[in-house]
């Protein structure tokens, strides 16, 4: 269970519905017809990582338009937390959409989750705008990384 052991690949629908039925803090688990209906005719990367076989984080991601690409999903499970999964994933779908010829990546994230937003932040994705909430933990933050 440590990050040595990490392969990631380009994987699928159903493994990545597998982790995110068992995410804690996912009170709306995505279906395969959510996902189903964002992706439609968009090019898209679904990354999975994978501790030997089982499948233990993954990050999915669209076309937004031309020339940016939105990072839309990821997760990790609880016991793989910690260990930088969540940044090989990061990593390696900045690779890619680089590869692709995007110029910019796009995310959202909310205060209540800090390690992502501090993962972000060492990665130089910028704030570029907030959604208020009732709820300061559930304000929206959408961060932009510029490519190149």
């Amino acid at each position: 269970m440590n990050s040595n052991s990490i392969t990631i690949l380009e994987g699928s629908i159903t493994h990545m519905l597998e982790i995110e039925l068992a995410i804690p803090e996912f009170t709306a688990p995505k279906t395969a017809n959510d996902l189903a209906r964002k992706l439609n005719n968009r090019q898209s990367l679904l990354l999975i990582a994978y501790d030997q076989a089982k499948p233990v984080a993954y990050k999915l991601g669209y076309q937004l338009n031309e020339n940016t690409f939105y990072s839309w999903l990821g997760a990790v499970l609880p016991e793989f937390r910690g260990q930088g999964i969540a940044k090989q994933l990061l990593l390696a779908q900045e690779s890619w959409v680089k590869a692709q010829g995007f110029m910019a990546i796009e995310v959202k994230s909310m205060n209540r989750f800090k390690t992502m937003l501090q993962m972000l932040i060492a990665h130089d994705y910028h704030i570029i705008s907030c959604k208020p909430a009732q709820q300061s933990t559930e304000v929206k933050i959408r961060f932009r990384k510029q490519l190149g």
